[in-house]
């Protein structure tokens, strides 16, 4: 891959990076909020403050998982390693390095994957 291109997906995953941190710190500040003003709710107000915040935690969650993916991605920029994918080593299909600048897997090898079979 060109380092044109290295670039540009290293600022796209950067800005990702970027834009997840500050997504997980909200939704954990969002958390510590809920819980210091859960002392004055009544029991409907804690049911439905107790669903927001696990909807909240499954999100963030997501978020983390993601973010792991792409600080993984930067790294094989780093290393240079990007691009290849993870099982076959063949190149990852630019247009799905285009939607998905994360992507580990090729199409096929992600299929695989997908139905358990690697």
């Amino acid at each position: 891959m060109q380092a044109k291109d290295l670039n540009r997906f290293k600022k796209k995953l950067l800005e990702k990076q970027s834009e997840l941190i500050d997504v997980v710190h909200k939704t954990e500040n969002y958390g510590r909020e809920a819980d210091a003003e859960g002392e004055a709710m009544d029991i409907a107000d804690k049911a439905s403050s107790s669903y927001t915040k696990e909807f909240m935690f499954s999100k963030s969650n997501s978020d983390r998982q993601l973010l792991q993916m792409v600080a993984e991605a930067l790294g094989r920029i780093n290393e240079g390693s990007y691009g290849a994918c993870l099982h076959c080593e063949e190149p990852v299909e630019r247009k799905r390095l285009e939607a998905v600048p994360w992507a580990r897997l090729c199409i096929k090898c992600q299929e695989m994957e997908e139905k358990k079979l690697l």
